[in-house]
Order: C-alpha cells, then sequence, then structure tokens
C-alpha cells in the first residue's frame, strides 16, 4: 500500500512538472545570438521600403512649421483594404531615419523583419522609422542638438502617428481618437531610441502604444522608480509586454538599461513576470544586440 501511495506521489509530481514546462513554453525561447538565417536576404517575397516627409514642428525651438523625413517599411502583400499594426522603430544619438539601414538590400534588420513575416511567426506590420529629433535642424546629429530627443513625444502624438494613419493601412486609420487604435501599435529603439521608447513611449504616451522594446537603453533614461511613477498616470492603459536588452560588455549603456528596466517589477504591479522581459548577454553598443532585440521584441509580439 505505502508502495502504491509512493507511486501516486511521483505521478503528481510529473504532472505538476508537465504542466510547468508547458506553461514555460508559452513564451517564445530568446537567443542570445541571432540566428544566421535571418539574415540572409530573401530572393524574393520581402518586404519594401518607402521614403516619405510628413509635416510637423520646431518642438524645441520657436515651433515653427517643419518638414520631417522617415522610412516606411511595407510587408510583402501590403494591401490598403486590409489592416496593419505600426511600429515606430527608433534610432540613436549619432542616427537618422536611415540609422537602421532598411534601404540596404542587406540590412540585417530588414532581412530579420521579412523572414519572421514570410515564416508566419508574426503578423505582417508596418514599420515608420522616422527621425527622432523634433526640430527644424532634425539633420544635426552632434551631441548639441540632444536636447531635440526629449521633445519628441508631441511629435509622435500631433504630427507622426495621425500622418500614418491618414497614408496607410493602420488600424488607426479613419479613427479620430489615437487611443482607440493603441493595441496594433508598438514602439521600439536602439540606444538614444531605447531612452526614447522608455522615456516618451512607455511614460509619455502609453495611451498611445501598448509594447515596447527598448535595445541598450542610453543614458538619461528614466531609473526603475520614476519609470513606474510615469506609467501609473495610465492606469486604464494596460501594458501588452516591456522587452529589454543590453550587452554585459556595453560601457555607454549598460549602467542606464539595467537601471530602468531590472528593477521595474519592485515598483509597480503594471508590469509582471507575464509582460516585462530583461535579457543581457555578451554583446557591445552594437547592431549585433540591437538587431538581437528587434528578432526577439517581434517573436515576442507575434505569440
Amino acid at each position: 500500500m505505502k508502495l502504491f501511495l509512493v507511486f501516486l506521489l511521483l505521478l503528481s509530481l510529473v504532472g505538476s512538472s508537465a504542466a510547468v514546462a508547458e506553461s514555460a513554453s508559452m513564451l517564445p525561447d530568446l537567443p542570445d545570438k541571432l540566428p544566421v538565417e535571418y539574415k540572409r536576404t530573401m530572393k524574393e517575397g520581402g518586404g519594401t521600403v518607402e521614403k516619405i516627409t510628413y509635416p510637423s514642428k520646431d518642438y524645441t525651438g520657436d515651433g515653427a512649421e517643419v518638414t520631417k523625413k522617415a522610412l516606411v517599411y511595407l510587408p510583402a502583400g501590403y494591401s490598403a483594404d486590409q489592416q496593419y499594426d505600426l511600429l515606430v522603430l527608433c534610432h540613436g544619438i549619432g542616427g537618422s531615419e536611415n540609422e537602421w539601414g532598411f534601404l540596404n538590400p542587406n540590412c540585417v534588420g530588414k532581412n530579420t523583419v521579412d523572414h519572421l513575416i514570410a515564416n508566419g511567426e508574426i503578423r505582417p506590420l508596418i514599420i515608420v522609422m522616422p527621425n527622432g529629433r523634433s526640430t527644424a535642424n532634425f539633420g544635426d546629429t552632434s551631441f548639441a542638438n540632444m536636447q531635440s530627443f526629449y521633445t519628441f513625444g508631441q511629435e509622435i502624438r500631433n504630427d507622426l502617428l495621425p500622418w500614418m494613419d491618414a497614408h496607410y493601412a493602420t488600424y488607426g486609420a479613419g479613427l479620430d481618437d489615437l487611443s482607440a487604435s493603441r493595441e496594433h501599435r508598438y514602439m521600439a529603439g536602439l540606444s538614444m531610441g531605447g531612452m526614447q521608447t522608455i522615456n516618451i513611449g512607455l511614460c509619455e504616451c502609453l495611451d498611445l502604444f501598448s509594447a515596447f522594446g527598448a535595445f541598450s537603453a542610453a543614458p538619461t533614461s528614466y531609473p526603475a522608480a520614476k519609470v513606474a511613477s510615469e506609467i501609473k498616470k495610465f492606469d486604464n492603459c494596460p501594458i501588452r509586454f516591456f522587452y529589454n536588452v543590453c550587452g554585459i560588455q556595453d560601457t555607454t549603456a549598460y549602467a542606464s538599461a539595467s537601471g530602468a528596466a531590472k528593477d521595474l517589477l519592485k515598483y509597480t504591479d503594471q508590469l509582471t513576470e507575464d509582460n516585462w522581459y530583461w535579457q543581457e548577454c555578451t554583446g557591445t553598443h552594437s547592431f549585433e544586440i540591437w538587431n538581437l532585440g528587434l528578432f526577439n521584441f517581434l517573436r515576442i509580439l507575434g505569440k
């Protein structure tokens, strides 16, 4: 009888372990290296990239009218008769709308998106890559023009998103309230764009976006306690997920990225182990980490 009870106990333990494993398998594996097959340029079936301009203002200066530049990625088979999620993908402090390199036929970031869509791992989506400096002098990539990164939230809300909804088949097309389509809108970025994703996307525009990816978030990113305090103002705007990645050897951003994200669960119940991800792996402040970040961010999004 005792042996039978022990047997039943062992069966119950096996069942519990299986349940835990099944629950964990609901999340995609997060590799610490981008698989080589996603880096290759597709011979056919890849998305297209358009150059656009849209009207904005000098939010850092006198509010004068400005014509801004951006790139737009459209998935293969894009149709104005469908609806697509929208990702705002931001560049770093020395970059521009071109930094992610999507106009290059060998661009790893674009190839990654093409393969994820072609494999059915994510739904086809639109990606807009704007110039993240909200100033008339947005072409100035020097540190002297850094303040213009922090006013970008006004441009997102007032100019960029309304223009995208008016010209592309987003879920916000035809809607007057930008918040009505927030579940289908996301923000991510590298370095200074990661800072913008945290300080502006998550903390200032949570009513406009539902998912966020910060790749090596730069210095001046809000610390975790500040992030928690800011998102509390949007307690009626659930966060689908917040993903972070940084290279352990990143002497530029590891302190700022980890300071913004690693302790967040201590300060807020709006983020839990179900919708918050911190990943650190071997790497520096480079596209090796940023392309990996884009890959893992989109794969989580596809779940």
